[in-house]
């Protein structure tokens, strides 16, 4: 597997927003800047809250699948690699890491045996459309921690996933939960969420490395990034931080993220998190204070990082 060096591409955009010349324009600025050579797309589905069990993946609230078929081959012709990775949400605004019912089956109660149909559905509806666009990895959801534990499950998944896409699977645990997830050997490519602390990187690929080599898989962060936020590089995970504006403090955050993964031969590559389709101006840096890069201090560390790692070579 090539280095991975990635960005994810308008994450849970509703309908219509892919199929725009903005985003078009947005991915190719990506590309020419950055130096990536791969993009993650994530088609979003939602469930009313963290105990229903089923998930809609067909409203005007989520992706097009035509739209996400451009998208695909305008990415395959700027030469990145493609990866999808359908996400499930919560309506409520729960998190979707606590998705979670009885771990036995109750009459009358939610199940995980109906949640699972529903959500095999889901990634099978995007499975088929990996396979026909010729899609480089498929990703079989993300950060789903209270479903970690049904190993069972999860292992007929990526069963049925195989049935229909033909590429590498992979599946993106949430940070911290790397030693957690137990059927590692059933997927291709371990991937994970890598938002640690500035401070704490060398501790937490200790620990990743471990299971990386225990499973002996090919690694890489499908989820990374900080916001420019005055506090967010001491807390990546929060999106919640409302600190004053500091483009500075997370181009920190990136060059001590880019060291410490450079210097670990088991990290094959970042996906960092994320790059809009509407990109703002560039005077409005300090109005974002979010995970964007553009216009910020930490896309330079970035491109220099890809170029280093790809020579702005085609993904294989």
């Amino acid at each position: 597997m090539d280095y991975i060096c990635g960005f994810t591409f308008a994450p849970f955009v509703p309908a219509g927003v892919l199929s725009t010349e903005k985003a078009k324009e947005s991915l190719r600025t990506m590309a020419e800047q950055s130096g990536a050579n791969f993009v993650i797309f994530v088609p979003a589905a939602y469930q009313d809250n963290a105990t229903s069990e089923e998930i809609d993946f067909t409203s005007p609230q989520t992706l097009g699948d035509d739209e996400l078929k451009l998208m695909i081959d305008e990415a395959h012709a700027l030469g990145l690699g493609v990866a999808i990775k359908p996400t499930v949400n919560c309506k409520d605004g729960t998190w979707r890491a606590h998705i979670h019912f009885f771990d036995e089956d109750v009459v009358c109660e939610p199940k995980w045996s109906n949640w699972f149909k529903s959500y095999t559905d889901f990634q099978l509806h995007f499975a088929r459309i990996a396979e026909e666009k010729h899609a480089d990895m498929f990703i079989a959801g993300c950060e789903m921690v209270m479903s970690d534990h049904r190993e069972k499950e999860w292992r007929q998944l990526i069963a049925d996933i195989r049935d229909v896409y033909h590429g590498p699977v992979s599946y993106n645990c949430d940070k911290y939960q790397e030693h957690n997830v137990t059927w590692w050997d059933a997927v291709d490519v371990i991937s994970s969420s890598g938002y640690y602390p500035i401070d704490d990187w060398e501790r937490q690929l200790d620990r990743i490395e471990a299971v990386v080599r225990k499973f002996d898989k090919p690694f890489f962060f499908a989820e990374t990034g900080c916001m420019s936020a005055e506090g967010s590089n001491a807390v990546p995970n929060d999106w919640s931080v409302e600190g004053k504006s500091d483009p500075e403090g997370q181009k920190a955050w990136y060059d001590e993220m880019i060291r410490a993964c450079a210097a670990r031969d088991f990290v094959q590559g970042m996906v960092y998190w994320s790059w809009t389709a509407d990109l703002y101006e560039t005077d409005e840096v300090d109005e974002h204070r979010d995970y964007d890069i553009y216009a910020k201090p930490a896309l330079g560390s970035v491109a220099d990082y890809f170029s280093l790692k790809t020579g702005n070579r085609r993904f294989q």
